[in-house]
């Protein structure tokens, strides 16, 4: 019997691999519908990841005119629109893919509650992770705290699924009027910024969209694959899948990117050893602790894991945070790396963990503000990574890194961007001078400068900070909270 199905695209923005979608367009007519969530307890996303927004969802709203089907989009309390939709088009059965923040799961279970006491048939489907936050476990049943034994344990579980494929064809379910006077338009949900419009960088950087996503996979494997475990960490090269936004909006999923691995590996098309290929599974990994972290700490963004960071002197200094926000702190990889993010909504992982590390602990600001920064600026600032990276260079999250690991970005520059490429794309300005001054040119002699155009305090800002000085005051700092 042909049914009236509904499909709620969240975070699985693509038409492959989306077993929620699957399931409704085999049930009968569909409604494809999107909501710009503005409901009360919901963070809202960042600029960047409103600017990816709209990309994807016209991507998507392509994908699904292309199948013959439609994505409505709206605005407002899916808590008000849902219910109101499903009445009005007599809906029988309501699909979506499951989400793991605490607020997102609140919204699920009422709406699923509220649908099903009207005999409308809900169903949630997995097409985020490999593994559901509760699946892996210790072996006493405990949830896991620390990430290696939490990836053997996911590794024992075999091989994921394999992705299932796109729905041939979507039968579009017409609106009644009521309800089609809801839609808005995409330009009308104003996702991109105007005026200024700070997006061109972005747009030169990044195809969003499913086919984006494909396109950027194969690349990675047939290109920069090889030689990932070194190159990941040398910011100066393109050796990084960079997938990570279109995992966080759901235009690829992990089932996808693992068997699209395994695949290239056995053809032989994919480059690279397997060594390789499992550092790379861990980075997806670490995407899956994270998530496993959020479930069962919902107020990981928010709130230290280790509660006696509770007690530790953060400074509040508003002119430091801003002078690290705008890559002005005089330090050059901390620099390049925010201008990076300025400029592209991305900043290589080995440069998150410095520009990290040197706001928490060179400047003794607080986690928080800066993990508030990445999710604005950010296209894949994800609600899981983006607080579980943050506490783990903290040293307050779980598995964290110790809170005396302090990285030293000078030591960092020369041994990643040992040639100075990285920063000299990202500061410019510096770029005269020679590989063995660019990573600390307030220790240059005169003769250097000059010749490169570099006059430290006017062309390039000095250091916002002795990089001995804050090292060591952090770790007075730390020294406070230790035995608490």
């Amino acid at each position: 019997m042909t049914k009236r199905a509904l499909h709620w695209f969240r975070n699985d923005l693509r038409l492959a691999d989306n077993p929620a979608l699957s399931a409704a367009a085999e049930a009968g007519q569909l409604l494809c519908l999107y909501i710009l969530d503005n409901g009360p307890d919901r963070r809202a996303l960042g600029g960047a990841s409103r600017w990816w927004l709209s990309r994807s969802l016209d991507a998507l709203g392509e994908a699904l005119a292309r199948k013959g089907g439609r994505l409505v989009l709206m605005q407002g309390d899916p808590a008000e629109i849902i219910p109101r939709i499903a009445a009005a088009a007599d809906i029988d059965l309501v699909t979506w893919n499951r989400r793991y923040e605490a607020p997102a799961i609140a919204l699920d279970t009422r709406l699923k509650d509220q649908l099903t006491a009207r005999g409308i048939s809900v169903r949630s489907f997995n097409s985020h992770l490999l593994n559901e936050p509760w699946q892996v476990t210790t072996t006493t049943g405990q949830p896991t705290k620390v990430f290696t034994p939490y990836w053997r344990a996911a590794r024992q579980k075999g091989e994921p699924a394999a992705p299932i494929p796109a729905p041939s064809r979507i039968d579009a379910l017409a609106l009644p009027e009521s309800i089609e006077a809801l839609a808005v338009s995409l330009a009308n949900l104003g996702l991109e910024p105007r005026k200024p419009d700070w997006a061109g960088g972005l747009r030169a950087e990044w195809i969003p969209g499913e086919q984006g996503a494909a396109e950027r996979l194969d690349d990675f494997l047939t290109r920069s694959l090889d030689g990932y475990t070194e190159g990941r960490d040398r910011p100066g090269r393109e050796s990084t899948s960079r997938l990570s936004p279109h995992l966080r909006f759901g235009e690829i999923g992990p089932r996808q990117i693992w068997h699209a691995l395994r695949h290239a590996r056995e053809t032989g098309k994919a480059v690279g050893s397997e060594g390789d290929a499992e550092k790379f599974l861990a980075e997806i990994g670490w995407r899956e602790f994270s998530y496993h972290l959020l479930f069962h700490n919902p107020e990981l963004p928010t709130r230290n894991y280790d509660r006696r960071f509770d007690a530790f002197p953060w400074r509040a200094d508003e002119e430091a945070l801003r002078r690290w926000q705008s890559g002005q702190t005089g330090i050059p990889l901390v620099d390049a790396g925010m201008r990076e993010l300025w400029a592209t909504g991305y900043m290589h992982n080995r440069v998150r963990m410095v520009v990290a590390s040197f706001l928490i602990k060179h400047l003794l600001q607080d986690w928080r503000a800066g993990e508030a920064w990445f999710w604005d600026t950010l296209v894949d600032a994800d609600p899981a990574s983006n607080a579980a990276s943050w506490q783990w260079v903290a040293g307050s999250g779980a598995d964290a890194s110790p809170y005396f690991r302090i990285f030293n970005p000078v030591t960092q520059g020369e041994t990643h961007d040992p040639k100075g490429d990285y920063v000299r794309r990202w500061v410019p300005e510096l770029s005269g001078l020679s590989n063995s001054d660019i990573h600390q040119p307030w220790k240059a002699s005169q003769a250097p400068l000059r010749e490169a155009g570099v006059r430290i305090g006017e062309t390039y800002p000095a250091p916002i900070i002795d990089l001995a000085f804050g090292r060591q005051r952090a770790l007075d700092a730390f020294a406070t909270i230790r035995n608490r």
